[in-house]
């Protein structure tokens, strides 16, 4: 068999059948454009203009008052309640405003005549548009709108799967509303707290200054009167009595003749005027009894009358215990004895 005429044979068919090819596709899309004009579009044509217009797309209505629900709407007929519905689907009033809306006008002709197929087809085609349209509503949590328009729609189609949906964003804009709220509040009152912790610690700096500043002006007060008591020895020092320059005098000769006198006081101490007293600016005095031993020290020392009471008692006794005296003289010998002297405190 001759090989190269089978070759010339397979090209010659291959070329042929191309052109074969072509010109099918070219029959099938005419066929189909034809179909496209011919009985696809008409169709659709029809059914729109019995359902009153299917939307190609979700459109917000421009805001503005909504329309005034039609009067008498239970005393219309079946046309009229078609007319309303097709008005309102062209104004894409698919579930709002209630009592104004295409669903409920399409629900209202099927509650009059079940079987008419205009209705239920415009609810089934416009049902994806209206389930848009709730699910804005949902998201701008007008809750009580979302609901009543989901009920609306569960009336026209109940086992469509979409209201599982719609139910579903329902519920989780609502709990998420909650916890933004509940955020919100907390946030307010950690605030309230924080304002509240910084007023109260305000509050005690503002106190706790208060008082150094008082302290520190009673300090200085009481540096000032030490001060003004330091110049002035004769207005805050105890006063003591000591015997006459006659009365040493005559003890003196009398120790030189008999070696018999009595203890003197050779040197004396100042009290100190007790802090609690000089702030309260109080005077008073105290009694003190003790006793000069022969080395001319005093013991034994107490106070036995004072006034107020308690209050110069430790002053006065530390100052007779610096006392020093020449103890009492007995035929040429020191001897103990007793004294007691009152001491005062003036101001």
């Amino acid at each position: 068999m001759d090989t190269r005429y089978s070759l010339d044979t397979r090209r010659r068919a291959r070329g042929a059948a191309k052109p074969l090819v072509v010109a099918v596709i070219v029959v099938l899309a005419v066929l189909v454009i034809g179909a496209w004009f011919l009985i696809i579009k008409p169709h659709q044509e029809m059914m729109a203009e019995d359902a009153g217009g299917r939307p190609s797309a979700l459109i917000a209505p421009s805001p503005g008052a909504a329309p005034t629900p039609p009067a008498n709407v239970a005393s219309m007929d079946v046309n009229q309640l078609l007319d309303e519905a097709r008005r309102a689907i062209n104004e894409q009033r698919y579930l709002a405003p209630a009592g104004n809306n295409a669903f409920e006008f399409y629900l209202r002709v099927l509650a009059k005549q079940p079987g008419n197929q205009v209705a239920a087809d415009a609810l089934r085609e416009t049902f994806p548009y209206a389930a848009t349209s709730a699910e804005q509503v949902i998201n701008a949590r007008d809750f009580n709108e979302s609901q009543r328009q989901i009920d609306l729609l569960a009336k026209a189609d109940p086992a469509n799967f979409t209201l599982t949906i719609l139910r579903s964003k329902l519920d989780a804009q609502r709990k998420l509303q909650d916890k933004q709220e509940q955020q919100a509040i907390d946030q307010q009152k950690a605030q309230q707290l924080a304002a509240q912790r910084a007023a109260t610690e305000k509050a005690e700096a503002d106190k706790l200054a208060e008082q150094q500043k008082v302290q520190a002006a009673e300090t200085a007060q009481l540096r000032t009167r030490q001060a003004s008591a330091a110049t002035q020895p004769a207005q805050q020092q105890a006063v003591v009595a000591a015997p006459t320059a006659a009365g040493q005098s005559e003890r003196a000769a009398a120790g030189a003749i008999g070696k018999t006198s009595e203890a003197v006081l050779v040197k004396g101490a100042e009290p100190v005027y007790p802090p609690s007293a000089l702030r309260a600016h109080q005077a008073g005095w105290a009694v003190v009894a003790f006793t000069i031993d022969p080395n001319g020290r005093t013991s034994d020392v107490h106070v036995t009358n004072s006034q107020p009471r308690h209050l110069f008692d430790r002053a006065a006794i530390d100052a007779v215990t610096r006392y020093r005296f020449t103890p009492a003289m007995k035929n040429g010998e020191p001897v103990a004895s007793t004294r007691e002297q009152r001491i005062e405190f003036n101001l």
